[in-house]
């Protein structure tokens, strides 16, 4: 039994994740449900580490063994890319992979809406895609930048850990830096980054607060700044970014982020209607003066109406954007509900009613 062998059986099966665990069959997560990967036998411990450290350089082994953790990606060539978490629990060494498709996909695979496409052309300011952990943050993205490179002549440069998908050089030039391999961290990236004359830079994940403050910096000073948050929608990813700031920064913070933020993008994933997957679910927030004021007054509570009535500016909320996929048939009502801001609104835009189960957690 090889590692390779079993990742290629996951994906094959529509796997977004597998699971290596001692004890147990290799596990993956398929359209959000945990299976065993069939065709394998039960895992002991020395078999576990022997596939895991099978992938691993020697650098990075050592890492792991003096950290006892370990994030880094590896490549089945012309099949696709895995991000690893490599961990110790008390039967040995396990691991997680995230499955990252070695094609980036389109925008119209996507379905990404023509506000979400028109943050591309944007000269400068921050963009951020939002959503719990496996929610597709990441591949949005990948879209966003693929589209740059596509069609405009810019340098790219990305800091991500560990790289996920891969780039190749189109109209624009891109560099790719990993967190660990090629840098040693986020905000070292970011510092050196604005020397690099980038035009545009991807943030992996915007973690803390030097990361925060020198990627907003980076989008004040000319420069098209996406990233990630794990927060559920706009107004709560404002929250965050003001609260990593100590108290006497944060009126600061606020004016500068009512001035360098471009737009928010809140996703979650739901399981489709015809069992075909999952399907996003994005709320879009656009920066209007109007919200831009909210934003610098503290008002960020007030977001929530401004999204949800600023269709002409291209925004959608949470709530419209389920209800659009409950109309379309992709979704059902109490998958929606389930996921819903507010469950009134929901029926009112669906013309349906949930079931009592989705009323309750809606």
């Amino acid at each position: 039994m090889e590692l390779v062998e079993i990742l290629k059986a996951a994906v094959s099966s529509g796997a977004s994740d597998i699971h290596l665990i001692i004890g147990k069959v290799p596990m993956m997560r398929a359209d959000g449900h945990i299976a065993e990967i069939p065709g394998f036998p039960v895992l002991t411990a020395d078999e576990s580490k022997r596939l895991i450290y099978s992938i691993l350089y020697e650098e990075q082994r050592a890492r792991f063994e003096e950290n006892w953790e370990l994030d880094c990606s590896f490549a089945v060539t012309g099949f696709a890319r895995f991000r690893v978490n490599v961990l110790v629990q008390k039967n040995g060494v396990e691991a997680v992979m995230r499955v990252i498709s070695s094609k980036i996909p389109t925008p119209e695979q996507l379905r990404l809406s023509t506000t979400i496409t028109g943050f591309s052309k944007l000269p400068r300011g921050l963009v951020l895609v939002t959503g719990p952990t496996g929610s597709g943050k990441s591949t949005t993205l990948a879209a966003v930048v693929e589209l740059i490179n596509q069609e405009q002549a810019h340098h790219i440069l990305t800091i991500e850990d560990p790289i996920e998908f891969v780039y190749d050089s189109k109209k624009s030039i891109i560099r790719q830096r990993e967190v660990g391999q090629n840098t040693k961290s986020f905000a070292a990236a970011l510092k050196g980054a604005l020397r690099q004359d980038p035009d545009v830079i991807l943030v992996g994940e915007m973690r803390d607060l030097e990361t925060i403050g020198l990627a907003i910096t980076a989008a004040e000073t000319g420069h098209l700044c996406l990233g990630t948050l794990h927060t559920k929608d706009a107004p709560s990813t404002i929250d965050r970014i003001i609260d990593v700031f100590p108290p006497h920064q944060q009126t600061q913070i606020r004016v500068q982020l009512a001035v360098a933020l471009q737009g928010v993008v809140s996703q979650i994933l739901i399981p489709r209607l015809d069992g075909q997957g999952r399907v996003a679910a994005r709320e879009v927030m656009v920066m209007t003066p109007a919200i831009s004021n909210l934003v610098r007054e503290g008002k960020t509570h007030m977001i929530y109406g401004a999204v949800d009535t600023g269709a002409k500016f291209g925004m959608q909320s949470m709530d419209q954007a389920l209800g659009n996929l409950v109309k379309q048939g992709l979704i059902d009502m109490d998958e929606a509900a389930k996921r819903c801001h507010n469950l009134a609104t929901l029926e009112q835009l669906t013309g349906r009613k949930a079931g009592k189960a989705a009323q309750a957690m809606g």
